[in-house]
């Protein structure tokens, strides 16, 4: 084996690493201003490139927010998503929370259109529906 191998596979693993959470907010940072708690942070802008995710427009999600039906302006928008330290966000498909669900835990999402929503779907554009604990 070649002295070239190992360090190309290091190279390798320290490009990945970092790209995984891209542009996004660490979880353990999502706070407001005054310094009060964020359970999670929608994003409207995503993008091939992990460095350009987790941008744009925001909505921010206190801990015990229930919105069975998102503002107007967020209903199938959300394209990246992070989740604070120990909480855990649920999302549907469909408003009034029906259609496809999942739960993401804590962690920063920043490319939705990596999570499967069935079979054809994903999980970019199509978050309707909101609880966050």
């Amino acid at each position: 084996m070649s002295p070239l191998c190992p360090l190309l596979l290091l190279a390798l693993a320290l490009v990945a690493v970092p790209g995984a959470r891209g542009n996004c907010p660490v979880p353990a940072d999502l706070k407001r201003e005054d310094g009060t708690r964020t359970c999670a942070r929608l994003y409207d802008k995503s993008d091939p490139y992990y460095d350009n995710c987790c941008q744009g427009a925001q909505l921010s999600l206190e801990p015990g927010s229930d919105l069975p039906y998102l503002p107007s302006d967020w209903a199938n928008t959300a394209s990246s998503l992070v989740v604070a330290q120990r909480c855990e966000l649920t999302v549907w498909s469909l408003p009034g929370k029906k259609g496809k669900t999942r739960k993401f835990s804590a962690g920063s999402y920043p490319r939705l259109e990596e999570y499967r929503r069935g079979i054809f779907g994903d999980w970019s554009n199509a978050i309707s529906a909101v609880y966050c604990k």
